[in-house]
């Protein structure tokens, strides 16, 4: 026993003394990095104040601010420790440490590609805006208005009462109609008449039934283009150009122009038929 401590004593003085010259060796170099880690802890909070107000400017979203000068503010820092290690002659932990970095954020792209796609794109969507809260959208059958626009997902509201969570990948690569920002929709009204009915009178009477709508775009005019002659009616097309600032003001339009229609046929004599089906009956055999 007193053998072998005689053999460990000296070699662990040995390394003390070692460490102990290498530390005062690398003392400068160890205040200087401690200088550098402060200075770069300073630049983080002023770079994260600075994108916050930034960012601001490009979305209104709470959440995309506070993650963007997130990121700023720690990769700003990560520049910082980075610098100082190298001061501290070591780079092979650097270079350890990026390659661990690679492979992790490699592996864990692969894993999640998917939240990662939804994440990019709730970014992009809230720095573009092509809708906003409020807004009036339809997307794979899918109607309605949009209620909350989150970092993964999008927050719809149907015209039922119904929620719909819908993936910001979705919302920033496929086709979507925005109601909302295009104010003006035009109103198709399908409608047959009767075959003894006088088809300049039909579009005449249909043009004025129109054009009485109170929410009608005024320098737009009304169209009645006549489609196909039909089993029981010759049957048309009526075209307006209505205001739509919300979903509600369509179907009262609609509801309203198609009541504009009825009357007007009916102040006039034009027959609007009913489907005719004519039934044989067969022969019975004795």
């Amino acid at each position: 026993m007193n053998i072998e401590l005689d053999g460990v004593l000296p070699l662990l003085t040995e390394k003390i003394t070692t460490w102990y010259e290498l530390a005062i060796k690398m003392l400068p170099n160890i205040i200087l990095a401690i200088l550098v880690i402060i200075f770069f802890i300073a630049i983080s909070k002023l770079s994260r104040r600075t994108s916050k107000y930034i960012v601001s400017k490009l979305t209104h979203n709470k959440s995309v601010r506070d993650l963007l000068s997130s990121v700023i503010s720690f990769t700003v820092l990560l520049i910082g420790i980075f610098i100082a290690l190298e001061l501290l002659n070591l780079e092979k932990t650097v270079t350890s440490i990026l390659a661990g970095a690679g492979v992790i954020g490699l592996a864990l792209g692969f894993a999640f590609q998917e939240i990662a796609a939804n994440f990019v794109s709730g970014i992009l969507i809230t720095i573009r805006r092509p809708y906003k809260i409020n807004d009036i959208i339809e997307i794979d059958n899918y109607m309605g208005t949009v209620k909350e626009i989150n970092l993964r997902t999008t927050r719809l509201m149907n015209f039922n009462g119904l929620e719909v969570l819908i993936p910001n990948k979705a919302m920033f690569t496929k086709p979507f109609i925005n109601y909302t920002t295009t104010p003006e929709r035009r109103l198709d009204i399908k409608v047959g008449v009767g075959y003894d009915s006088d088809l300049k009178k039909v579009t005449q009477v249909t043009h004025e039934a129109l054009n009485s709508l109170p929410d009608r775009i005024s320098d737009k005019s009304t169209e009645v283009f006549f489609e196909e002659f039909g089993d029981s009616s010759i049957n048309l097309e009526a075209r307006v150009w209505i205001k739509y600032p919300a979903n509600m003001n369509y179907l009262s339009a609609r509801h309203q122009a198609i009541i504009n229609i009825k009357d007007a046929f009916d102040q006039n004599s034009i027959n609007i038929p009913f489907p005719i089906r004519t039934i044989l009956k067969g022969e019975q055999n004795d």
